[in-house]
């Protein structure tokens, strides 16, 4: 069989990009394809650290460099797959093992989790960076509205798209039916500002205002916003009665939250292609988002959902109060979702795109 390094983030922390490594390195299927073995391309320990230095992460990016040199000396792969940061100091991190791999003239396919390429291009270290580590080599996007952040250095011709995928809760049934006296609005991330959790405050004080009839619960871990900050700041709005902080959920509870939910709500300020999407679709939830990254691909606007411009908290409340007052098509809308999933977005089908864009550098 043909081996293949793979380069990748891993839980934890749990992220996009490490969910999706964890689903690559447990896949039954890529395993069975091809010979295979991993590195974890991640430094950080928790959220926290993502974006800052440290000894501790220099010490594990010593040993990524050395199991990378290792792995090419030994393993001898024909293929190295790598989840590239897009920028900053992530990037700078990843293109030291670029440089390594291009020493070893190895065959690259990079895969996409974020984006921000067209935001450092114009910058001139950068720029050659970019030159070095993308000339005429293949990636994955998770969508083609992504392509444009990439459009400068590489050639559509050796872009793959790939979309996300999650794997199938067997008690999920296709269309949950609510029974909830007020509407249940989920926000689930960590309480981080580029997922738009202050806009989701904006939005719930207008509908309040509104007298509309809700709650919304939001689920995550402490981010670049702590419990304090945000609890203080609900009280401070004056909606500490429609808007709970609840604290991280995992499994039947993170479950749980779904099946209890009414409307998914993802006010997003940067991402590309969320997770957490797909399982609200799998739970039959329509969604309220942004047009952001690859969502447009995810939430067909007016079928399983909305999308409004960003940080615009009134359009969320419009949206959202749409929704709240009209259950059929809540349930029109979440059964739209929940086929949309099925047919695109389980993790075989990310399985069986996957290893079909893996074979292609072989043939």
């Amino acid at each position: 069989m043909k081996k293949i390094l793979f380069i990748l983030h891993l839980p934890p922390p749990v992220h996009g990009a490490a969910m999706v490594g964890g689903f690559i390195r447990d896949s039954k299927i890529i395993n069975s394809t091809f010979t295979t073995k991993f590195i974890d391309l991640g430094t950080s320990a928790s959220i926290q650290e993502i974006g800052k230095n440290g000894v501790k992460k220099w010490m594990r990016f010593l040993k990524i460099f050395k199991e990378t040199i290792t792995s090419l000396l030994v393993f001898r792969p024909k293929l190295v797959y790598m989840t590239l940061n897009s920028h900053g100091n992530g990037f700078y991190k990843d293109c030291l093992v670029v440089l390594i791999l291009k020493i070893f003239r190895t065959n690259i396919i990079y895969h996409f989790h974020n984006k921000g390429v067209a935001d450092y291009q114009d910058k001139w270290f950068d720029h050659l960076l970019y030159l070095l580590v993308l000339k005429n080599e293949k990636v994955i996007l998770t969508s083609p509205y992504l392509y444009y952040d990439i459009k400068k250095y590489v050639k559509e011709k050796n872009v793959y798209y790939c979309p996300n995928g999650i794997p199938i809760i067997d008690d999920s049934p296709s269309l949950i039916k609510k029974d909830n006296d007020k509407v249940r609005l989920l926000f689930l991330s960590n309480l981080l500002k580029f997922k738009g959790l202050f806009v989701l405050v904006d939005a719930c004080k207008i509908l309040k205002t509104r007298k509309v009839v809700f709650q919304s619960v939001v689920v995550g871990g402490e981010g670049d916003i702590s419990k304090e900050e945000f609890e203080n700041i609900i009280k401070q709005n004056n909606i500490s009665d429609v808007l709970f902080y609840v604290g991280r959920k995992y499994n039947e509870e993170k479950a749980a939250e779904f099946k209890n939910a009414d409307i998914f709500v993802h006010p997003t300020l940067d991402d590309c292609a969320p997770i957490v999407l797909l399982e609200a679709m799998q739970f039959s939830l329509p969604m309220v988002s942004t047009f952001e990254g690859g969502i447009p691909d995810i939430i067909q606007e007016g079928k399983s959902g909305f999308l409004v411009q960003k940080n615009d908290a009134t359009s969320l409340a419009d949206k959202i109060e749409i929704l709240i007052n009209d259950e059929l098509l809540r349930e029109e809308m979440g059964a739209y979702a929940n086929k949309r999933y099925a047919t695109h977005h389980t993790l075989a089908v990310f399985e069986e795109n996957l290893v079909s864009i893996l074979k292609a550098p072989f043939n």
